[in-house]
């Protein structure tokens, strides 16, 4: 299926991992032309290598004056911006709310929260010169039901979805939509991070944490990071033209987390 997307201009925070490089790869793979960001210097070296077409940048999004270098950087490289993708997202600590430090919960806001505003800021009024404009806000399953034990990382992830609203009802009259992805328990070693310190709070075995996780998901297994992918670069297509303000699961059916 052509998607017609070949030569959108698309940006990806933290695209040099996980959900952020497969979304990268997805794009390239139709023709789009992409920059990402990093806070990994590894991992932005390793896709130089792997993905030479990619274009790449250092920068923390919760740092605002890396993040205007960024958009300089980004521009530089694409010529414009069509689609925003905000990625970028920490873990953020485990345990419960007054177990948790005050430092420990504002860097969790900070980079899950405010870096999608630090982008989303500069972006828009690029977006607005495009004739298939578009935002996708990486959110969670965490934002759609409680987590125990990860309050700063659950409340950044309903933030997400209340802005995500917030731009398409005001950018919708520019033509530029706007929607969140909510994955569910996404496989790879972050996912794998918390399960391990989940079952050290709860004090039982990482098996049995998983077990715990997967007992309120229709289809237990593990998301590939590639279909939520999949789901970006749809939205981003002109097939996502009147898609907007829609928090869209990707997550096997998550009823529940625990």
């Amino acid at each position: 299926m052509d998607l017609m997307i070949e030569g959108l201009r698309v940006l990806v925070t933290a695209g040099a991992n996980g959900i952020g490089r497969a979304t990268a790869r997805a794009f390239a793979a139709e023709g789009a032309k992409v920059h990402v960001c990093d806070v990994d210097e590894a991992a932005l070296a390793a896709l130089a290598e792997s993905d030479p077409e990619i274009t790449r940048s250092i920068c923390d999004v919760s740092d605002r004056k890396a993040v205007a270098r960024l958009f300089e950087e980004t521009l530089g490289a694409l010529g414009g911006l069509d689609c925003l993708v905000n990625n970028a997202g920490i873990a953020g600590p485990t345990g419960r709310v007054d177990e948790i430090t005050p430092e420990d919960w504002d860097s969790c806001i900070a980079v899950d929260l405010t870096g999608q505003f630090n982008c989303t800021r500069l972006a828009v009024q690029h977006l607005k010169q495009s004739a298939n404009a578009s935002i996708v806000n990486l959110s969670s399953q965490a934002g759609k039901h409680g987590f125990p034990l990860r309050s700063p990382y659950g409340a950044a992830k309903w933030g997400v979805i209340g802005f995500t609203k917030a731009l398409s009802a005001e950018l919708g009259e520019f033509g530029i939509r706007a929607n969140a992805i909510c994955p569910g328990l996404v496989e790879g070693p972050r996912i794998q991070s918390v399960i391990a310190n989940k079952a050290r709070s709860f004090n039982i075995s990482h098996e049995e944490m998983t077990a715990r996780l997967f007992s309120g998901v229709s289809i237990k297994r593990f998301v590939d990071p590639a279909d939520i992918a999949k789901q970006i670069v749809f939205l981003a297509s002109p097939f996502g033209k009147t898609i907007s303000g829609q928090e869209i699961s990707v997550c096997g059916d998550t009823r529940m987390l625990a």
